[in-house]
């Protein structure tokens, strides 16, 4: 017969100490109201740079009967964590000092000096990297992730309580869980006042029944290890996020002393043959990078409801797996993903100089983090360092080694997940890994290309991606992920406005990122000031074209990606916007982007992979695609089909599809699209739906594309030019050459003396711009007897073509907004619904590599028909420009028509027609 144990009604009560404290800085003698938990940036407008030394203070009443002599029962002082150092007091008497931002820690009081009402002091130093100051923990040496990004975060961000439990009590509680045997493996921490108690341990299935049981004696163990096993254990993954609970009660006699409990799941994850394995099946990752910032507390969790809605998001967008980015969550940020199914790649905080006790502190942080989260299975990686952020792998190979040995202490310490050595980009490389992860941005569909052909080497499993100085470690066989890639979209400020007027504090950061483009503050002013409303019609139109403009290039890169069957995953970045950082798949305030209904299609397990390789096209001509079916861990069974529409034409068809199974890239053959005759150009869409043989849905995807008439050549005066390309491109179109340059109408690629002189005299000129270095478009310099050289910017046409290489207007990272007016002459360029004006995958083979410069804001108005800005409103370019001169004009512009055999490209030839056109009215 079983003993019966008794347990106090309360084995641990706490009392929480959130709320308003005081706060100053240590120059300062005046105090101010702080929140806590709260980081100080969040709270201060004049704080938000501040690091340094601070104090926070507060009383707190001791509950009279934790007063009592009761020897059996202690008081403890914890805190959930607090960056960076911190020094406690407790009535004027220093109690305990903490080193480190991102984990908890507590003290054991003295109950002989507490009081009825006490003073609690903790003074808090967020270091900055004055190693006069702070000699022995300068910024740079310790782990701080993005802080050096964003802005430095202080202060008691997480919570604090007052805790009475047993002397005999319990510590942290250490478990494994083996899926295939269903063993479970527990280390029990104990206090010196539990020798000789017993542990009594149960585990609780999904369903609460009791599954597990087993007593175990602590003996004088300080850690006390024992093992329980579950009978047919059911699995945890996304899919099927079964959670069990472990209860430990620790046993003096038949008086439970204390008790704590674990949560854990069943879970594997391994790789092999290239492949993720998850429970011992192929998984595809589908992630998303999460800066694990918030609007308010920034560090600090809203709340629990915030997360499980962020998170809910995240999987309604087909998304499996975030990346937490070099900073340590809030221990509820696992336990939610734990909860709805929700993977973790976690990577440890990073320093910014290497040295031994920056890699000291680096090691205490992932010993403390194993053990306080280890138990989650939603955790399935670990990165040490990111970007080489704190290493120089490049150019030392003592941290090359370090990093190595780095690897193989975490796979020793945490046998149950996958470590990630440097999560790469260029120029750096990993040394030994198991996941072979690597960072490219480009912009689609500006640099299409590129994009691919990186893609292509990647999945080639090229060798650049490990280090080349002979000390890698490469088995050959690790998974390939694209892991981090992204193309911004603005939010409306509207949304991130307190009340509605109110622009949040970070709309004044970002000034010094990406030479200034990144600077929210007066983005509406901007769109004014630059008279895009003439394009968009209205800034709410503008915002929404921004996110399906960053839609149109994530969907292309995840079907680039996924048509590659070697690379088995990726990271979006991001999660949610951060600050200035506006490429999130959610804003700061976790509003979703305009396309995040469309966009879980191509963010699934089973993809249609369009793989277009033209988006317009001539009427009659057939497209040309390779479209495939890409799996995960699922598999397509025979008798599949693919249902297509050519909307808003009415084309449609039925196409058979071969079975595939999991992890592959299968062809779809037969799927043959003629376009129609069209009498005049018209945007359509290719809609496209995989169906099983019971005709459910297992994929839909589409395409947009554009349909062009061949019509005739429109009637002009005979036209000039002398560069031979342009001539022979001309006749080709079916244009009449003038025999002399006294034409009404001159084309060339810049502007000299005589051409300008024409202008002004009423002819008129189109200047075509399309590679080669910056340059002004002016070929010649107009006479001068000044004694200083001539300022060109007041040479007509004054403007400069400003090569977007090594510049902002690029739009790799820092997304550049492309768009051209769909009126006029320029009409003749459909536009898709969701992408108004701006540049859809048909403009890819025209987009500029250059900017045309020197516009003043008013002439935008209405002399640029088609131009970009970059980040948020910046920089407004022309891609097509008009200027006056006298009774004539020139239009200029950077599209690249000729890049293509005449008539090849209708997007390039009707552009090139509209060009013509525009430079002969008005």
């Amino acid at each position: 017969m079983a003993t019966a144990l008794s347990a106090p009604a309360l084995l641990r009560e706490r009392v929480s100490l959130d709320g308003v404290w005081d706060f100053r800085l240590d120059r300062e003698e005046t105090w101010r109201a702080i929140q806590v938990p709260g980081v100080w940036q969040a709270q201060f407008d004049d704080l938000r740079e501040t690091q340094g030394v601070t104090w926070y203070r507060r009383n707190f009443t001791v509950p009279r009967k934790w007063q009592s002599g009761d020897a059996s029962h202690e008081v403890v002082l914890g805190f959930g964590a607090v960056n960076y150092l911190a020094e406690v007091y407790v009535n004027g008497r220093r109690v305990t000092v903490h080193e480190g931002g991102y984990l908890s820690f507590e003290v054991t009081l003295d109950r002989d000096a507490l009081w009825s009402d006490n003073s609690l002091e903790v003074k808090v130093t967020l270091p900055s990297n004055d190693r006069a100051e702070f000699p022995d923990h300068p910024f740079q040496e310790i782990p701080h992730g993005k802080q050096s990004w964003y802005g430095p975060m202080g202060g008691i961000w997480q919570p604090v309580w007052l805790e009475r439990r047993a002397v005999a009590n319990l510590g942290t509680i250490i478990l494994g869980a083996d899926l295939d045997s269903g063993a479970v493996g527990v280390s029990v921490a104990v206090s010196p006042g539990a020798a000789g108690a017993v542990l009594v341990a149960t585990i609780a299935g999904p369903d609460g029944a009791v599954v597990g049981r087993t007593r175990v004696d602590c003996g004088d163990l300080a850690l006390v290890p024992f093992g329980i096993t579950v009978t047919d254990p059911q699995a945890w993954s996304p899919d099927t996020p079964h959670l069990y609970d472990l209860s430990v009660e620790l046993v003096t006699g038949t008086t439970v002393r204390d008790s704590g409990t674990r949560r854990f799941g069943f879970r594997t994850i391994a790789t092999k043959d290239g492949q993720f394995l998850l429970n011992g099946k192929p998984f595809y990752m589908r992630c998303a990078l999460d800066q694990d910032y918030y609007p308010e507390g920034l560090y600090t969790v809203p709340n629990l409801a915030y997360l499980e809605d962020q998170f809910r998001k995240a999987k309604a967008l087909g998304l499996n797996t975030v990346r937490c980015h070099i900073k340590v969550p809030d221990p509820l940020y696992y336990d939610v993903c734990d909860r709805l199914g929700l993977l973790v790649w976690t990577e440890f905080p990073n320093f910014e100089r290497f040295s031994e006790k920056a890699s000291e502190r680096a090691r205490t942080t992932a010993e403390g983090i194993i053990a306080r989260d280890g138990h989650h299975p939603s955790i399935i990686a670990w990165t040490i360092i990111n970007e080489d952020w704190g290493t120089r792998l490049t150019e030392d190979p003592d941290h090359r080694r370090w990093l190595i040995d780095q690897y193989d202490w975490l796979k020793k310490h945490d046998p149950s997940r996958l470590a990630v050595d440097n999560s790469a980009c260029f120029p750096n490389f990993h040394v030994k890994t198991d996941i072979e992860d690597y960072h490219y941005y480009r912009g689609v569909p500006d640099r299409r290309g590129e994009w691919d052909h990186l893609t292509d080497r990647f999945a080639a499993r090229e060798d650049w991606t490990f280090s080349p100085y002979g000390d890698a470690e490469r088995r050959g066989d690790e998974p390939l992920v694209c892991s981090e890639f992204g193309v911004w979209g603005l939010p409306n400020p509207r949304d991130l406005r307190r009340g509605g007027t109110v622009d949040p504090w970070w709309f004044e950061t970002g000034a010094q990122w990406g030479e200034g483009v990144a600077y929210p503050k007066g983005l509406e002013q901007r769109y004014r000031g630059f008279f895009l409303d003439r394009a968009f019609g209205s800034f709410d139109a503008f915002i929404t074209a921004t996110q399906w403009y960053q839609f149109t290039g994530l969907k292309y890169q995840i079907e680039k990606l996924r048509s590659s069957a070697s690379i088995q995953g990726y990271v979006i970045t991001e999660l949610t916007d951060i600050y200035w950082e506006a490429n999130g798949l959610m804003d700061m305030e976790r509003n979703l982007r305009a396309f995040h209904v469309p966009f879980a299609d191509v963010n699934a397990d089973i993809v249609l992979v369009p793989g277009f390789r033209r988006w317009g096209y001539w009427a009659g001509e057939a497209v040309d695609f390779t479209p495939a079916v890409a799996t995960g861990g699922c598999t397509v069974e025979p008798g599949a089909v693919l249902d297509w529409t050519l909307e808003p034409l009415g084309l449609s068809g039925r196409v058979p599809v071969a079975a595939a199974g999991t992890g592959s890239v299968t062809a779809i053959a037969g799927f043959d699209v003629v376009l129609p005759a069209v009498e005049a150009s018209v945007a359509v869409t290719l809609q496209m739906i995989l169906r099983d043989a019971d005709g459910g849905v297992l994929a839909r995807n589409y395409e947009a594309l554009s349909i062009y008439p061949r019509l005739p050549t429109p009637e002009t005066p005979p036209i000039w030019t002398d560069d031979e390309g342009m001539r022979h491109r001309l006749v080709a179109l079916g244009y009449t050459l003038a025999d002399t340059p006294d034409a009404a109408l001159s084309l060339g690629r810049a502007m000299d003396t005589r051409l300008v002189e024409a202008v002004r005299r009423g002819h008129r000129a189109l200047v075509v711009v399309e590679d080669g270095p910056s340059r002004w478009l002016r070929s010649d310099e107009p006479p001068s007897l000044m004694p200083v050289p001539y300022h060109m910017d007041q040479a007509f046409p004054g403007l400069f073509a400003q090569n977007r290489d090594n510049t902002m207007y690029r739009g790799d990272w820092i997304t550049a907004f492309s768009w051209l007016q769909r009126s006029g002459h320029f009409a003749a360029i459909p536009a898709h619904a969701t992408n108004g004006p701006m540049f859809d995958l048909s403009f890819e083979r025209i987009v500029p590599h250059h900017v045309l410069v020197g516009m003043k804001p008013w002439e935008h108005e209405a002399h640029v028909p088609a131009g970009l800005v970059v980040g948020w409103g910046h920089r407004a370019g022309a891609v097509i420009a008009e200027r006056w001169f006298g009774r004539g004009k020139a239009v200029l512009t950077s599209f690249r028509v000729c890049a293509d055999a005449p008539g090849a490209d209708p997007v390039a030839t009707t552009l090139f027609h509209a060009l013509i056109a525009q430079a002969l009215s008005g």
